[in-house]
């Protein structure tokens, strides 16, 4: 499993892109998640699946609800990451108004969860693999903290510990 101090692996991720802007047509678009994390400090926490319970009515709404503190913190940006694809993740994104707050990225085969070890199975619940719950403060491509969730638990992934973390880190 990935750990503090870690470089991110080199992942690409997709995004949807609702609007055509210059250099991005509308629709899935590459996220290489090395050279996006370059030279930032990035908020990335990571959900099981999109419109899931916990997911949807606390988890992603925290992180919206506190973009501007972690910009004032010094977070460049945030990133959700799920085992989705990126069309879910672009309609779960405008459900939850992430647009200008949280950068939605599917990792729709699960690269980025098996290359950190975040993977979380849920075959018996006719869901497949996932990533695990968990969030973490990355600088410049290396993992500055990490939390990860126990089974079934949401207790060190939300939002507000996620702050505190980039406050101290600062």
């Amino acid at each position: 499993m990935i750990q503090v101090g870690d470089a991110i692996p080199a992942c690409t991720l997709t995004e949807f892109h609702a609007v055509a802007t210059e250099g991005c047509s509308v629709g899935p678009g590459p996220v290489d998640l090395r050279a996006a994390c370059q030279g930032k400090t990035v908020a990335v926490f990571a959900v099981p699946g999109a419109f899931t319970p916990t997911c949807s009515a606390q988890h992603v709404p925290g992180f919206v609800e506190h973009a501007d503190a972690f910009k004032a913190a010094g977070v460049d940006e945030i990133w959700c990451l799920s085992v989705n694809d990126a069309f879910v993740m672009g309609a779960w994104g405008k459900e939850q108004g992430t647009t200008g707050k949280v950068r939605m990225l599917a990792d729709g085969s699960a690269e980025f969860a098996k290359a950190t070890g975040l993977t979380l199975d849920l075959t018996s619940r006719g869901l497949g693999l996932r990533s695990n719950r968990y969030s973490m403060l990355v600088r410049d491509g290396k993992v500055l903290t990490l939390n990860v969730e126990g089974p079934g638990k949401f207790e060190v992934s939300d939002a507000a510990t996620l702050l505190k973390q980039a406050q101290e880190a600062a």
